[in-house]
C-alpha cells in the first residue's frame, strides 16, 4: 500500500458488512464463502484470507506474512471456527510477503497444493536469494542515483526490505494459475484474471454466476495499491501497467459485483472504484510535472511532494519507488525529460531542449 495512508482517497461505495472479523473470527460472505484476517505489523494491520468450500476441506485465499503473530491468528481460526478441518488448497495472489508468507507453512501442515501464477513463483524464489552484498549494493546505488542521501540509502536498502524476508519455504512444486484458465472450487468455477502494475500477473478469480471478485490488492476501498520500480527493472512502467489491469476490469467485469479484496472491507462499485484510482494517480502525475516545471528534479526531490509526513526506511521505500513509477510513467508518455547531473537522475517538464 502507499506509506503512511497517503493514498487515501475519498469514496462512495457500498459495503455489504459494516464490522470486519476480529482476529481468530470469521465473517460468512456467501453460503461456504468465509472472510478472516491476519495481523501485519505495519500501519496497514490485516491482510484478509478468505476461505472456500472445497469438498470435505477449505480451499484458502492468500495467508498473511510469516511472523508469530499471524502464526498465532491461523492458529486460533484452525482451532476454532475452522476446527477440525483440512486445508485442500493455497491459492496465493501475488509475491508480496503479507499474501505468500505463510504459505510453505500450510502447504507442509495439509499437504496440500499451492496454486500461483508462474510470476507470483518464481519471484518469491528470486528473492530469498537475493539478501547478499550485491543485492543490497544494486539497492544502495538505485537510490543513491535517484538524488537520496548515501545515509539515507544506506538504510532504506537494509532496512527497507526486510520484511520480504518474512516468507516461509515454498513448495518444490505448484499449480500454474494463468489467464484465461477456470477453477472449480466446491462447485462454483472461477475465471482467472491476472492484474499488473502492485505485482506481476496478479491473480483475482471471479465468479459470473454469483457476481463474485476476489480483487486482491488490484483494487482496494479507500487505499490505493502500491506502484513501485525497483532496482531491477529501473526504467519499467508498472503504473502504466497497473491503470491498463484497471480498464481490464471495467471492461471484462459488472460494475455490481461484490469485490472481495486483499485489505479493508469488501464492497460494491467496481468501476467507480477504479475510476477513482485512475484520477488519484493522474492527480499525482499533475503534481510531478509542475513541480518538473520549477527545474530539474530528483526522484528523491519528489518524494516529500506526494508523501508530504515522515516517513520510516520501511514506507520510504514503497514511497521514493512508487514516486518513480508516477515519473517513469510521465516519461514514456513524453510529458517529463531525463537528464544527468553529476551521476545523478534528474528530471525537468517538456524535452531536454525545451
Amino acid at each position: 500500500m502507499t506509506p503512511d495512508g497517503q493514498g487515501a482517497i475519498r469514496t462512495s461505495l457500498a459495503f455489504p458488512f459494516t464490522d470486519p472479523p476480529d482476529c481468530g473470527a470469521i465473517v460468512t460472505v456467501r453460503d461456504d464463502i468465509l472472510w478472516a484476517r491476519v495481523p501485519l505489523p505495519y500501519q496497514l494491520d490485516h491482510v484478509n484470507i478468505y476461505f472456500l468450500r472445497d469438498g470435505n476441506g477449505w480451499a484458502v485465499i492468500d495467508t498473511g506474512i510469516q511472523t508469530d503473530e499471524a502464526i498465532s491468528a491461523w492458529d486460533m481460526l484452525l482451532n476454532g471456527p475452522i476446527r477440525g478441518a483440512r486445508i485442500t488448497r493455497v491459492i496465493v495472489t501475488h509475491y508480496h510477503p503479507d499474501h505468500i508468507g505463510l504459505a510453505g507453512w500450510l502447504c507442509r501442515r495439509f499437504d496440500a497444493p499451492l496454486l500461483t501464477s508462474l510470476s507470483t513463483y518464481m519471484s518469491s524464489k528470486v528473492i530469498s536469494l537475493a539478501h547478499d552484498e550485491k543485492a543490497l549494493r544494486q539497492h544502495f546505488d538505485f537510490y543513491i542515483s535517484h538524488g537520496m542521501t548515501a545515509e539515507l540509502a544506506g538504510v532504506v536498502a537494509i532496512q527497507g526490505t526486510e520484511y520480504l524476508k518474512r516468507v516461509a519455504d515454498l513448495p518444490h512444486a505448484f499449480l500454474r494459475l494463468l489467464m484465461p484458465d477456470t477453477l472449480e472450487i466446491g462447485g462454483r468455477i472461477f475465471r482467472v484474471l491476472s492484474g499488473d502494475g502492485h505485482a506481476p500477473e496478479q491473480i483475482m478469480l471471479y465468479n459470473e454466476e454469483e457476481r463474485l471478485l476476489f480483487a486482491a490488492d488490484q483494487v482496494i476501498e479507500k487505499i490505493s495499491p502500491n506502484v513501485s520500480v525497483y532496482a531491477d527493472e529501473p526504467h519499467g512502467d508498472p503504473l502504466g501497467h497497473f491503470l491498463r489491469s484497471l480498464r481490464m476490469l471495467r471492461t471484462e467485469i459488472p460494475d455490481d459485483v461484490l469485490v472481495l479484496p486483499g485489505h479493508r472491507r469488501p464492497f460494491i462499485g467496481l468501476h467507480r472504484r477504479c475510476a477513482e484510482l485512475e484520477a488519484h494517480h493522474e492527480d499525482r502525475c499533475d503534481l510531478i510535472r509542475s513541480a518538473c516545471a520549477d527545474g530539474p528534479r530528483s526522484a528523491a526531490d519528489l518524494v516529500p511532494i506526494l508523501f508530504p509526513r515522515p516517513l520510516d526506511p520501511h514506507q520510504m521505500s514503497f514511497a521514493f519507488t512508487e514516486t518513480l513509477a508516477h515519473v517513469n510513467r510521465l516519461v514514456r508518455r513524453g510529458e517529463i525529460s531525463t537528464i544527468r547531473k553529476d551521476e545523478r537522475v534528474l528530471h525537468i517538464t517538456g524535452s531536454p531542449t525545451d
